[in-house]
């Protein structure tokens, strides 16, 4: 049953608009709501405006731009980030002038220290940036947060992980991102420091309310209810258990092997991952990621920690910040070991497709006016002949 209020509701009582001519800054962290945000925000884009809001970014998400202000690397193989994404980041916001406006990525919270998050406050607007922290329970994120790290190329499994993570000082191998990320408490301090307590906004997500972190961005941007809607992105959910350790152990040959970054992003994540993910929901019968007892009471008790210490930093918090303590009222049934962990022939046959396809792909040539084809918008057919002329070509080259 879903008990949680119907609308926002803050340590005061209902949630007022923030001052016209806001700059909502959103900054996560990661696996807090973004991407189902970001997509909300994206697809009303149009509609903002007419109610004295504005998405300046040119795609649901300016990761690039993110990475660039936090002078961070992109993701293997992927586009090298650089200045210029963030500048023109920051002309789109300042094109906006004295309306409010919105940015949102997850990459922000990866700021490496104090001098860079003023300088990110201070470029996009100084005392007009409102900063917005969500966040969610450790015990909820570690396992999608690992998984995420396994589409990036960890080779490591989810207990081993969680030791390092939990167990082994410095807590830094092999992800130091996630502390980083996921030391809730002194990530709003760094944002507290640049901002000040009065503009920084700290939401406690509610995972029983799907709906209530769109009624809160609506309600601090004073958009009329409702006006965020969710967009379905099969490209972001979770992979189960045996999706995860397929893809590991795939990480595991392909570094064996030497192979370049670029090949990994092109056929690994955004080849095999991706037309797996698009093609195969799962179901009942799939095993999802388990956490063990021991690390969820250990993040219970880390989750307390930063509640308190949040709580004495004088920021504004929306939600129950007990929740980030909370231990799950019935423990979960862990899953089958993951030597154990079975992937289905029809989700093995769409990663080898995604592969197969992304190796096949080239931009096919239309007019001036169309745009190129992704490999999930070709057809099965015309991707197999390509590939076929491809390996021809290289025969007869031989």
């Amino acid at each position: 049953m879903n008990n949680a209020p119907a609308d926002p509701i803050g340590p005061t009582g209902p949630l007022a608009a923030l001052p016209a001519g806001t700059r909502l800054l959103h900054i996560g962290p990661h696996k807090t709501g973004t991407t189902a945000i970001q997509g909300a925000l994206f697809a009303a884009k149009d509609k903002l405006p007419g109610h004295g809001v504005e998405f300046p970014a040119s795609t649901r998400h300016p990761m690039e731009a993110a990475l660039a202000a936090c002078a961070r690397p992109a993701m293997i193989g992927d586009v090298v980030p650089t200045e210029q994404h963030w500048t023109r980041l920051l002309k789109q916001v300042e094109a906006t002038g004295s309306r409010t406006s919105v940015i949102s990525s997850e990459f922000f919270a990866d700021a490496p220290d104090d001098e860079t998050v003023a300088r990110i406050v201070e470029q996009l607007g100084g005392e007009r940036v409102h900063v917005l922290v969500t966040l969610r329970p450790l015990a909820r994120i570690m396992p999608s947060q690992w998984q995420q790290y396994v589409q990036n190329g960890l080779r490591m499994g989810y207990e081993d992980w969680l030791e390092h993570m939990l167990r082994k000082a410095p807590y830094e191998k092999p992800n130091p991102s996630f502390w980083h990320r996921h030391r809730h408490d002194r990530l709003v301090e760094r944002w507290v420091r640049a901002a000040g307590a009065d503009r920084v906004t700290v939401v406690v997500v509610d995972d029983r309310d799907r709906d209530g972190l769109m009624r809160t961005f609506e309600a601090l941007l004073g958009l009329p209810e409702k006006l965020l809607q969710p967009v379905p992105d099969t490209a972001n959910r979770s992979l189960t258990l045996a999706e995860t350790e397929m893809l590991r152990k795939l990480n595991v040959e392909f570094r064996g092997n030497g192979l370049p970054d670029e090949l990994y992003s092109k056929l690994v994540r955004n080849g095999a991952v991706m037309h797996m993910k698009n093609s195969c929901s799962p179901t009942a019968a799939d095993v999802k990621i388990s956490t063990p007892d021991w690390a969820v009471e250990a993040a219970g008790r880390i989750g307390a920690e930063m509640v308190e210490r949040i709580g004495a930093m004088g920021v504004r918090v929306i939600g129950e910040p007990a929740l980030l303590h909370a231990l799950p009222a019935v423990p979960a049934q862990p899953g089958p070991p993951a030597g154990e962990a079975r992937i289905t022939s029809e989700v093995a046959a769409q990663a080898l497709y995604g592969a197969l396809a992304a190796a096949a792909a080239a931009p096919v040539r239309h007019t001036a006016e169309a745009k190129s084809r992704t490999v999930h918008q070709t057809s099965s057919k015309e991707l197999v002949r390509v590939l076929g002329h491809r390996c021809l070509k290289k025969l007869r080259r031989r």
